[in-house]
């Protein structure tokens, strides 16, 4: 935004694509900023982590004009194996968060259950395949419990973004009228995990903080 920022060094007519999971207001002071530099802009937010990005396989969910993600779709298709038009700018960030939303609350939860589990005498791994095979079963389900049960928190998608992501879901979705409780919640279980210095780990690391309650 500043004088030697992106917008200042791009040339006219040049298409910009935005990829982090930012707010809606964001991607619109954006839009506007690109607008008067001559330039366009797509909210391109993607889904998928590590494994997906290092095989090419994520999926951009975009917001913008049709013909500036023509322009930019032989580079999209170059990071990921779908590009999701959404319409108009901010699209995309909206979606992101809504996805970033559910899965929060998936893995507050899980890290809940998990831990009520192992404290209830069931066989862990024979409980969660029953689980994995049942109705809660989720793609997102079967990688966070294993992540969870074996204690590796090698960063797939950091703790502290998640919880900045469910910071933007709320207030995204109390604009519409709509209060996320569940994220509220689950933020601030995310918020005592980054307290007690789990931010820069795994998401799914959240799950220790349970574990140490009620321990005597």
């Amino acid at each position: 935004m500043g004088a030697h920022g992106a917008l200042a060094g791009a040339q006219r007519g040049a298409v910009l694509v935005e990829s982090s999971t930012v707010s809606p207001e964001w991607i619109s002071e954006l839009g506007k900023a690109a607008k008067e530099h001559g330039l366009e802009l797509l909210d391109a937010p993607v889904t998928g982590s590590r494994v997906q990005a290092a095989g090419g396989q994520l999926r951009f969910l975009v917001g913008g004009p049709e013909g500036a993600l023509k322009t930019a779709m032989p580079v999209l298709k170059a990071m990921g194996s779908d590009v999701v038009h959404l319409g108009l700018g901010g699209n995309g960030a909206k979606m992101k968060l809504l996805n970033n939303f559910l899965c929060g609350v998936q893995v507050a939860s899980l890290a809940e259950g998990i831990v009520w589990l192992e404290r209830s005498g069931l066989d862990r791994e024979k409980a969660l395949e029953l689980l994995r095979s049942g109705a809660p079963g989720s793609p997102l389900l079967g990688t966070i419990a294993a992540r969870m049960t074996s204690g590796d928190w090698t960063v797939n998608f950091l703790l502290e973004l998640m919880t900045k992501d469910l910071v933007y879901a709320h207030d995204a979705a109390a604009q519409m009228g709509v209060d996320l409780t569940t994220a509220t919640n689950a933020k601030q279980l995310f918020e005592r995990a980054m307290a007690a210095g789990y931010g820069e780990k795994d998401m799914s690391s959240v799950v220790e903080v349970v574990r140490q309650q009620g321990k005597p």
